[in-house]
């Protein structure tokens, strides 16, 4: 069973979509390798992102295209794109702004880490989110 993504198809056409045009995205530091955040992409999105060299998502609860960093000015530069090896999963690698990627103010938005039977913080907040969205 080949896990090739479809040389007969375009870049975009090659990569397997959800059933709402939509395919799941995980940022990744650069530098450090830490994961960021997860989010999701469709079609416009992906092909913003390359354009403008800063990531562009798909906000599901939004329903429109959402720049990473456009309120906050925590804008994520985009390094490189990898597709799993089934072609429905991205990886981006990133250099984040400001050192925050969670709209807490944290540097992940993977900070809770299960202890026992309890989720507990496990990253500090870098800056408090009042400041970021002072607006």
């Amino acid at each position: 069973m080949s896990h090739d993504l479809n040389p007969e198809l375009s870049w975009l056409d090659a990569l397997k979509w959800d059933a709402d045009g939509l395919i799941p995205v995980i940022a990744q530091d650069a530098a450090s390798g830490r994961v960021l955040m997860l989010a999701w992409m469709n079609r416009e999105a992906l092909t913003e992102t390359l354009k403008c060299g800063r990531v562009v998502y798909w906000s599901r609860s939004r329903q429109r295209l959402w720049e990473k960093g456009e309120e906050s000015g925590h804008f994520q530069e985009i390094h490189s794109i990898r597709a799993d090896c089934d072609g429905d999963a991205l990886l981006l690698t990133v250099t984040q702004q400001g050192g925050v990627a969670c709209h807490t103010g944290r540097e992940s938005c993977f900070f809770y880490e299960l202890t026992g039977e309890r989720w507990q913080f496990a990253d500090p907040v870098i800056k408090d989110p009042k400041a970021i969205y002072a607006k």
